[in-house]
């Protein structure tokens, strides 16, 4: 993955958006102590966390374009393997 890539990254999961949010605080804060991030800022839908050294990430949620399940965006500069390993943990909503 190129570096633009992996600063966003995106999946549409047939979890609620709040159940997602709700995911990604247990997530971050239960990472090992060097990638462990805790909530910043959250509101309807979207929660940002801040890690080691002020990095941040940043979940958004909202109803996919076609009305099946739950679109959700991960953003960090520096931790974009952690939002890949929360991505996998979502159930994902095939592709058809």
């Amino acid at each position: 993955m190129t570096a633009p890539a992996r600063t966003v990254q995106e999946c549409t999961t047939n979890l609620s958006g709040d159940e997602v949010l709700k995911r990604a605080k247990t997530f971050f804060a239960t990472r090992p102590s060097i990638y462990s991030a805790f909530i910043d800022k959250e509101g309807p839908g979207f929660a940002s966390f801040r890690g080691q050294g002020g990095e941040e990430i940043v979940v958004a949620v909202s109803a996919a374009a076609d009305g099946k399940g739950t679109r959700v965006t991960g953003s960090s500069y520096l931790f974009d393997m952690q939002v890949s390993r929360f991505f996998a943990t979502l159930t994902r909503v095939p592709v058809e």
